[in-house]
């Protein structure tokens, strides 16, 4: 069982309202989605475009609901991008993050992204770096790890992601082999890994030890095959149902969870599970992802 001092739950306001995909959860509030949240036992959210940008006025409506902020997405461009143009909005993006009290960033290049192209398919049309780009890549994420370790005290973790630079497993292996592992740690998503052919439980056998924020998704096979078979992009499989809660997919989240707990984990582990909140209600499903949760972890 997990250390309850030293593991807690969050869940993302993606389930309610998606950022990518503004018409899914359109009509959810901000309000709703955190009150939800807290009233499904969690007490970890990350960041949504809903959410209020003035940390005073945000911190007072997590509080009173029992919520902490515990990662934000931050969209790195190192490669199509100069690096200190990143670095102004990474600093930016740090120091809201600290007068938030959150001790995470999970970064994601998207350099070459296709994962918010609606017409793009997901399979067979990712970017894959050349050795040059893999340098100043590696270099850059070094350089973003080392200033928010030193300056802000805020770990950074990378986020691979299905149609990014960063998605299959060499991919994810050459990422960590050439970065070091004092500025830049792994957020491990489950989910992501089963989509894109990896195991999850081997990666994070592989990774136990720079694994620093996770996200619990799982994944509906059936809709992952209909995305190959028809070509659709990762934006179209998210609306049809590609992503659930933990439990309701395919995936065995017990030896994961295992794995995790032997390695000493601490931290969030955040349920992530975009879908539309028109077919999968977000309280619901966020209600049957913590019962499952505590079932498998004592958490």
């Amino acid at each position: 069982m997990f250390n309850k001092e030293k593991v807690k739950l969050g869940i993302a306001p993606i389930a309610w309202t998606n950022d990518d995909l503004p018409d899914l959860g359109g009509g959810n509030t901000f309000e709703q989605c955190v009150s939800e949240m807290a009233l499904a036992g969690f007490t970890g959210s990350e960041v949504g475009n809903k959410y209020p940008k003035d940390p005073d006025i945000l911190k007072k409506a997590l509080e009173l609901r029992g919520i902490e902020i515990c990662n934000q997405w931050f969209s790195g461009f190192l490669l199509t991008k100069p690096f200190e143009e990143v670095e102004k909005e990474f600093r930016a993006q740090l120091a809201f993050l600290k007068t938030m009290g959150a001790g995470i960033i999970g970064v994601s290049e998207q350099s070459y992204s296709v994962q918010g192209m609606q017409d793009t398919p997901i399979f067979g049309h990712k970017y894959v770096m050349n050795d040059a780009e893999w340098d100043i890549f590696c270099k850059g994420l070094n350089r973003l790890g080392k200033i928010a370790a030193d300056e802000y005290g805020i770990c950074l973790t990378y986020h691979h992601h299905m149609g990014t630079v960063v998605q299959d497993e060499d991919e994810v292996e050459r990422m960590m082999e050439e970065t070091d592992k004092k500025y830049v740690s792994l957020l491990f998503d489950t989910g992501h890994f089963k989509y894109c052919g990896a195991d999850p439980l081997k990666m994070v056998q592989k990774y136990a030890d720079r694994i620093k924020h996770v996200h619990l998704k799982d994944i509906r096979p059936e809709i992952v095959e209909k995305v190959k078979k028809e070509n659709l992009s990762f934006l179209e499989g998210v609306r049809q149902g590609t992503f659930t809660i933990p439990g309701d997919g395919c995936i065995d989240f017990e030896p994961v969870f295992r794995v995790l707990e032997e390695n000493g984990y601490e931290g969030y582990m955040v349920v992530e599970a975009e879908q539309d909140p028109a077919k999968a209600n977000p309280l619901e499903y966020a209600i049957r992802a913590r019962k499952y949760i505590s079932e498998k972890t004592g958490l």
